[in-house]
């Protein structure tokens, strides 16, 4: 016996005007079909429906996590500092941290993530290597202090998400639980019925080496990833690499100082010297913990703190200000080169690479050089990947050039190696008798962030269009208004609920079929029933939501017919 939902009962308030502080297509369906409402700033209620949705995509995550032997725990939210101080997060999250103190002035955080607690929980329970491998997970709400939470329950401050962690013996037995939750995630998105695409990452404040990401390829995606038409590669634009190509330039002239005045910016040069700007080297300056560093890329590109970031992390990145030249002789504002730096460290995107000549500043007010050649006038401290990627460059594996997408992150993966493990000293008794250190994995799925990137990917001009697994019922029952059109729907419905599936009714006294059709492709329901003009002769007429399809058929054809769906 399935649940029947009778709209007459049922606490949803359905808008006809999109919110006004909406900015994303599924922010707008999700308030106006009644899913969801907003609480204060990423904060939010999910109301019966949406509910429904929530625990249905649950569901689905939990059955695979189980499919693949991972235990289900339930970790506190409310989590003392002392862990993330030992692993240094405590400082490394920053502001992106909810702090807070007890009555006794004991310091707490609210968690955005749970690697060094779940750490803690196998130490104190797992003493032997006869005891692992093992895979635990909660599906469980986190806490983010985003500066701007935006986009409805896409980028909140409170979220609902399944973590999961690997513990193992071997490197080569993490492999192994890494490959079992990477085939769980193709099974549970494939469930749902979301588009997506595995992308190499980066692991971030996570830690750890191998990282993936599930994206959900769609235009309110704040991740852009790189994909190529010709191969398989896809990857977040912070982990794609562009290969160290040296080239001979030994027949490239001597250095010549060049007279550029007025010209500190790259575009100015390159119109004083009629050069296009790839042909000059851009020198950022930035601070690392304090210590200046300059970052060289060809002209005509940008360098992207965030990747700069991410290879430098956990130290601090920042720009440096007008104070920072004050005293520095050899930091000449505008006409900043590599040759002839003092005491700096010098970072260079592989498009610098050796033998490669450019020009550049002089250190000089005024002056630049030609002719400045990587290796020969100044030496690369070391080279990364940082430039902001561009539509059309190279695909690292076969060449082909690449194209930009859009696309909501709905699952992330990694092999976090011995980072926490060492952190807490978690050692198990060897076969040998021996202490062996473990190693991890952690692997996340944004639960209430994927009933978002469904409704963006699903919806059409009507409104929420849901896949079957997830849909907060099973057919969405509409009495077409007169007590006959409300007393077939009733039957039929109650009928449906015994043979098994998932029955929302809209029995709705004093609301015109008008309203009730419009709210039945507003919810998203995948099937409609509607009891209408020919309610008398026991004939209904069945709708596929997403296709629009519509066919008649008697009570007992359709109870049969969404019975066997």
């Amino acid at each position: 016996m399935a649940q029947v939902q009778r709209m007459s009962r049922l606490m949803v308030k359905t808008l006809r005007d999109d919110p006004a502080d909406a900015e994303t297509l599924s922010h707008k369906l999700l308030v106006r079909a009644g899913y969801v409402r907003r609480n204060s700033a990423g904060i939010w209620t999910w109301l019966p429906l949406g509910k429904k949705v929530l625990d249905n995509i649950s569901r689905v995550v939990r059955e695979e996590m189980d499919a693949i032997g991972a235990q289900e725990v339930l970790l506190p939210a409310l989590l003392p500092k002392e862990p993330y101080e030992a692993s240094a997060r405590w400082e490394e999250y920053g502001d992106l941290l909810f702090r807070l103190k007890d009555r006794k002035g004991g310091e707490y955080l609210l968690g955005p993530t749970h690697e060094e607690i779940f750490t803690l929980v196998v130490k104190d329970q797992v003493a032997s290597y006869k005891d692992l491998p093992v895979m635990l997970y909660q599906i469980q709400t986190k806490y983010r202090d985003e500066a701007r939470p935006r986009s409805g329950v896409l980028r909140g401050r409170e979220f609902q998400m399944k973590d999961s962690y690997s513990f193992d013996t071997t490197d080569e037995g993490l492999a192994e639980s890494y490959a079992l939750h990477r085939a769980a995630y193709q099974k549970i998105f494939a469930r749902l019925g979301l588009d997506y695409r595995i992308v190499s990452a980066v692991s971030g404040a996570m830690g750890g080496s191998a990282s993936e990401e599930f994206l959900a390829p769609a235009a309110a995606g704040e991740d852009t990833f790189v994909d190529c038409p010709a191969c398989d590669y896809a990857a977040n634009t912070e982990a794609v690499t562009f290969a160290l190509k040296p080239v001979d330039g030994s027949g490239v002239g001597p250095v010549e100082e060049l007279d550029t005045p007025d010209t500190p910016t790259i575009e100015t040069l390159a119109e004083h010297l009629g050069v296009p700007a790839s042909a000059t080297l851009k020198n950022l300056l930035v601070k690392v913990d304090g210590e200046i560093v300059a970052v060289g890329v060809p002209g005509n590109r940008e360098v992207d703190l965030g990747k700069l970031g991410e290879h430098l992390a956990p130290a601090v990145v920042e720009l440096v200000t007008a104070e920072d030249f004050e005293g520095r002789g050899d930091l000449v504002r505008g006409y900043v080169g590599p040759q002839g730096l003092e005491k700096v460290r010098y970072i260079a995107d592989p498009r610098v690479a050796p033998g490669t000549a450019w020009i550049t500043g002089a250190n000089k007010v005024n002056t630049h050089a030609k002719n400045v050649v990587a290796g020969r006038d100044f030496e690369v401290d070391d080279y990364l990947d940082v430039v902001v990627v561009e539509e059309g460059d190279p695909c690292p594996k076969c060449g082909t050039g690449l194209k930009l997408d859009r696309a909501i992150e709905i699952g992330h993966i990694f092999q976090l190696g011995r980072k926490y493990a060492d952190t807490f000293q978690l050692d198990v008794l060897g076969q040998q008798g021996k202490p062996v250190r473990v190693t991890m994995g952690s692997y996340g799925i944004g639960v209430s962030r994927a009933v978002a990137a469904l409704a963006e990917q699903s919806a059409d001009e009507q409104g929420l269009c849901w896949p079957k697994e997830i849909a907060p019922a099973d057919v969405h029952v509409v009495a077409a208004g007169k007590a006959l059109q409300t007393e077939l729907a009733l039957d039929v419905s109650e009928k449906l609920g015994a043979a098994g599936v998932r029955v929302l009714v809209d029995d709705r006294a004093g609301v015109s079929p008008g309203v009730k059709f419009t709210d039945a492709e507003l919810i998203g329901v995948p099937k409609i029933l509607v009891a209408g003009r020919r309610s008398a002769e026991g004939v209904l007429e069945l709708k596929d939501r997403r296709t629009g399809e519509r066919e008649e058929l008697t009570v007992d054809e359709a109870i049969a017919r969404l019975a066997a769906e």
